[in-house]
């Protein structure tokens, strides 16, 4: 037990020090291949601060606990909405002016049914994870559109400043995107056994340690890059790592470990406790986010109902459980 908490906090720093070092060295080889910064927001660090619930969903798949890697995804979801945002708001109101991160709000929406859809019947099939594949390369390439057609967004300039300061030179930005990688496919690894084991030990389900402890975890890039961007008045970066994460996590990482491993005889909170929080989340973010007459705000009180959400989703998982 005390060797499994240990991997647990090893493996927790571990993966977001090396997601972060993944993450700047991808953006920088990217900008020296001539990517366009706004390409490189959407895709590129959107990518990479999905990659810890990617590897690590991918690892508990593997080892035969796709229940783990669901609720990692799913999760991640709650955390990054209800956590994430929440805290974000509180410290400062988040104003989303960003044409592209305001049309990517109701996609998620979409992305959301089309996931509970595919639970609905208790089950998630290797058919259906690749369908989800399919979506995720569909967003990619949507994402690619929008950012060769989006010049002058907000977002651009914003990400322009962000690349700026993580200046490097190319060797080093490749030596970091390859360390970076390899570094998240041992923590992750790590991670996951000592996950598994707490769970064994506890007599809790895998899903339940993938909703609360990893879900965590791996959303630990999130909520730094969230604050410090909206601290440096970056808004719409703070927001769309978000919304951009949420996407991924739906499409590429359940999708991801579906395919590895499908998902029968799945817990029937799934849909009606979990995926139900998550929507309730995802709609509340778009009323705050969208902006149907202008600019999105979600404000400081609105951060903090998020928060309390957040919370009390906690709350009825642990009252679950007990």
């Amino acid at each position: 037990m005390t060797l499994a908490i240990l991997a647990i906090l090893g493996g927790f720093i571990l993966l977001v020090w090396s997601a972060d070092r993944f993450v700047d060295g991808a953006a920088a080889t990217a900008k020296y291949a001539g990517m366009p910064s706004l390409l490189i927001g959407m895709v590129i660090v959107g990518f990479g601060t999905s990659a810890p619930e990617m590897v690590v969903s991918a690892m508990a798949a593997i080892d035969g606990n796709p229940d783990l890697a669901l609720g990692n995804a799913l999760g991640s979801n709650i955390v990054n909405t209800g956590l994430i945002l929440g805290i974000t708001a509180i410290i400062t109101p988040i104003l989303v002016q960003s044409k592209i991160v305001r049309k990517e709000i109701p996609l998620l929406l979409l992305i959301s049914l089309a996931l509970g859809y595919f639970l609905w019947d208790g089950a998630l099939t290797r058919v259906e994870s690749i369908l989800l594949l399919v979506g995720f390369f569909t967003l990619i390439g949507w994402s690619i559109y929008s950012a060769m057609k989006g010049k002058g967004d907000i977002l651009e300039g914003e990400m322009d400043q962000e690349l700026a300061e993580h200046a490097m030179p190319i060797k080093k930005a490749v030596f970091w995107l390859v360390l970076g990688l390899v570094l998240l496919i041992v923590s992750s690894r790590v991670l996951v056994w000592g996950a598994v084991s707490i769970a064994e030990a506890l007599g809790v389900s895998d899903l339940i340690i993938g909703l609360t402890i990893v879900a965590l975890g791996t959303s630990l890039p999130e909520l730094a890059a969230s604050i410090i961007a909206v601290r440096k008045g970056e808004h719409d970066i703070a927001i769309g790592n978000v919304v951009g994460s949420n996407m991924f996590n739906l499409l590429a990482v359940t999708g991801i470990a579906g395919v590895i491993s499908p998902m029968t005889n799945l817990s029937s909170d799934v849909l009606s406790r979990d995926w139900l929080v998550m929507m309730g989340l995802t709609l509340a973010l778009l009323f705050m986010a969208y902006g149907f007459r202008g600019a999105g705000r979600i404000n400081r009180f609105e951060g903090a109902g998020l928060l309390v959400a957040f919370c009390a989703y906690n709350v009825w998982l642990v009252s679950s459980v007990i």
